[in-house]
């Protein structure tokens, strides 16, 4: 049989070797120890998980910002007054309460 595309491999990795500070190894030695844990490999893993999150999160948010100073240069904007306020407040508080109650999705081992 003939391949029409070269096979296509991934690149090896090289196992990385971890060091954490004396209070991170007491700390998931008691996450271990409490069955919170099994391995030390789960708190690196649960750790760059929640990295991850907050990169993302990060990520969102300096696009938002980008996003709302191009709209303030280009003109694109509201002006509240101190009469409009508090129903922008209210709104405001609307939409928190909403992102509040929205399920979460919880990252897995």
């Amino acid at each position: 049989m003939r391949r029409l595309t070269p096979a296509f491999t991934l690149p090896t990795l090289e196992a990385m070797e971890i060091q954490p500070t004396a209070d991170q190894e007491a700390f998931i030695k008691h996450a271990i120890e409490s069955g919170r844990l099994h391995r030390e490999e789960d708190a690196v893993r649960e750790a760059l998980s929640l990295w991850e999150e907050r990169e993302r999160a990060r990520v969102e948010l300096s696009a938002a910002l980008d996003e709302a100073e191009s709209d303030l240069e280009a003109g694109h904007y509201a002006g509240y007054t101190d009469e409009t306020l508090p129903q922008l407040a209210a709104e405001l508080k609307h939409e928190a309460r909403a992102l509040g109650d929205a399920p979460r999705s919880v990252p897995t081992a």
